[in-house]
């Protein structure tokens, strides 16, 4: 049986006449960028999100890198963050000659530990940036409540966690700022790059949409120093959608995960856990084994792919060596970085298909 990590075409076919209809309206319009379809894309998403504001950018980097800009970050800043992620959540601190810092996760849920987050605290701190990893919430309150009493600004990592929640509230808008990405692979995802802030905060909904087109409100008269964060309007007509199956989408992936924890619950692997206080939407079913690497090989050898995310905690990356970080500075990092590995999950991956994994994990 033929297993795909991710089947991207199954998802196409169920929905071929509307996504096919609604890009040839795009086309036929002549209308390409920041038309009616990104502003209703806007709305929607803000809506889903239980935000007041989205304003859509070329990609999910983008969308933290002008929310660093939004709320002021400079060279010199601050900001704490984990080693435990996709590089582009520190990459974009960096880029603004600001200094990431980083903190240590929760080996359960792989997200920032908030017990560590004060010691890192210093008078160069300006901002937290918690990761929603896989799809699972980062434990937001405890992180909400340092930024309070120091006077700091949270932006919302959610890149693989659209529609997850935290204590019943969606998240993205939960902090200051919510980054989303629209990568392919996502729950929600595009036919290219795209991505989208969400926030409550009325003043920097308009700064971020002056940023993201050259710093102007009208064309071609500039008040600030802005760039090119545009998404596209092709992108948003097939985000419009995809944007109403995304419920249903998210509750066939929970599903899965459910079969995929009733079946390996014996297994030597450590499962995903999910807190009580949040709601997984499993972007990445990631389970642990300290075998790992013989793991993958065998499942590979059986017709079962599988991917890790990730293998190298950023702190031990080589672009990042000036930082001054070493091995052993983040352990539970490090430890999960050579344990992870997420099995194939998708709303249309057969009850056979599962079963299939269940067994060449159990079986290992």
């Amino acid at each position: 049986m033929s297993i795909p990590l991710l089947d991207l075409k199954a998802q196409y076919a169920s929905i071929r006449e509307e996504i096919n209809e609604a890009v040839l309206k795009v086309i036929e319009s002549g209308c390409y960028i920041l038309g009616p379809n990104v502003a209703a894309l806007e709305e929607e998403v803000a809506a889903y999100c239980q935000a007041s504001f989205g304003i859509g950018v070329a990609s999910g980097t983008d969308a933290l890198y002008i929310s660093l800009l939004a709320i002021g970050i400079k060279p010199g800043d601050e900001v704490i963050t984990v080693p435990f992620t996709f590089i582009a959540t520190a990459e974009v601190i960096t880029l603004l000659g600001a200094k990431p810092v980083f903190v240590d996760i929760d080996p359960l849920t792989f997200n920032i530990n908030p017990d560590r987050i004060e010691a890192a605290v210093t008078k160069k701190t300006k901002a937290i940036i918690p990761v929603h990893l896989y799809g699972q919430p980062a434990d937001l309150d405890p992180i909400l409540s340092l930024a309070a009493k120091y006077d700091l600004k949270v932006i919302e990592d959610g890149a693989q966690a659209i529609g997850a929640e935290y204590k019943g509230k969606r998240i993205g808008a939960i902090g200051d700022l919510g980054a989303l990405s629209f990568f392919p692979a996502k729950n929600l995802g595009a036919y290219g790059d795209g991505g989208m802030v969400v926030t409550n905060n009325e003043d920097l909904a308009e700064l971020i949409k002056m940023l993201r087109v050259h710093g102007s409100k009208e064309k071609y008269y500039h008040s600030i120093i802005g760039f090119n964060a545009r998404l596209d309007e092709l992108q948003a007509a097939v985000l419009r959608v995809k944007l109403k199956y995304l419920a249903e989408w998210t509750e066939a992936r929970r599903q899965k995960a459910a079969a995929y924890n009733q079946g390996l619950k014996d297994s030597s692997v450590v499962i995903p856990q999910e807190p009580l206080f949040a709601r997984h939407v499993y972007n990445q079913y990631t389970i642990r084994s300290r075998r790992r690497d013989e793991l993958k090989e065998d499942l590979a050898a059986n017709g079962i792919p599988t991917a890790i995310h990730y293998p190298m905690p950023l702190h031990l990356q080589e672009a990042f060596a000036f930082l001054g970080y070493k091995k052993g500075d983040f352990p539970e990092s490090e430890r999960a970085a050579g344990e992870v590995l997420s099995l194939p999950i998708y709303p249309e991956l057969s009850e056979q298909q599962a079963s299939e994994i269940i067994k060449g994990v159990s079986g290992f």
